[in-house]
């Protein structure tokens, strides 16, 4: 079984379709903590659902780095297969890709490499495209230019506004989403081992006894 943590910032939409597909006894995964960087209105899926939760408020730190090593530690706390960002609005910082990669993925609301950045579906709209996309990535140290895990089409259609054309992503995002990780969890998408210093001191969880 797949253990993953989830990260967020927001109301957490792809959070609640990953938990709603990992509620199925069938699906080989299961989301384990929920983290966010602020009090997220997307930690009442973690209280509804009965699952940990934490946070590492943005504002309470120094530095962004300071910000990453204590995400970081809560992370090492729960030591996840999986960390999956879940509309979390901030860059990691690079000690932390270093820690998790390649087991960290995120959504992204074009098709990749079009669009990167925190407004793709603006800049999709602003570039008078006829189709943007979902994507679902791989997180490295750029601004969404991991390796690409899936993506799909989606039309942009005439009188599209940003708000309306986010709607139409945001299911074929979670979509997406859930066949990554359920993918990852069945052995039919290879991202690469554990980093071997979470394996070493990975707790042995009660399904496994």
């Amino acid at each position: 079984m797949l253990t993953v943590a989830v990260l967020i910032s927001g109301t957490g939409s792809n959070l609640r379709a990953l938990l709603d597909a990992a509620a199925d006894p069938g699906f080989p995964a299961r989301i384990i903590v929920i983290g966010a960087d602020r009090e997220a209105d997307g930690l009442a899926h973690a209280e509804a659902f009965g699952i940990p939760s934490f946070v590492v408020p943005w504002e309470a730190y120094d530095s962004r780095e300071d910000w990453g090593a204590e995400l970081d530690a809560q992370l090492r706390v729960w030591q996840p297969d999986l960390v999956v960002l879940s509309g979390l609005m901030r860059l990691l910082p690079r000690d932390v890709v270093a820690a998790w990669s390649p087991r960290i993925i995120n959504t992204h609301p074009a098709y990749l490499p079009e669009f990167p950045g925190a407004h793709g579906v603006r800049d999709a709209l602003a570039a008078g495209v006829a189709q943007t996309g979902a994507s679902v990535i791989v997180v490295d140290d750029g601004v969404d230019s991991g390796p690409v895990l899936a993506q799909e089409r989606v039309s942009v259609l005439e009188g599209d506004t940003e708000h309306a054309l986010h709607e139409r992503i945001k299911p074929v995002e979670r979509r997406l989403l859930i066949d990554v990780v359920r993918r990852i969890a069945e052995g039919d998408l290879e991202l690469g081992a554990r980093p071997a210093d979470l394996d070493a001191h990975r707790p042995q969880a009660a399904d496994e006894n």
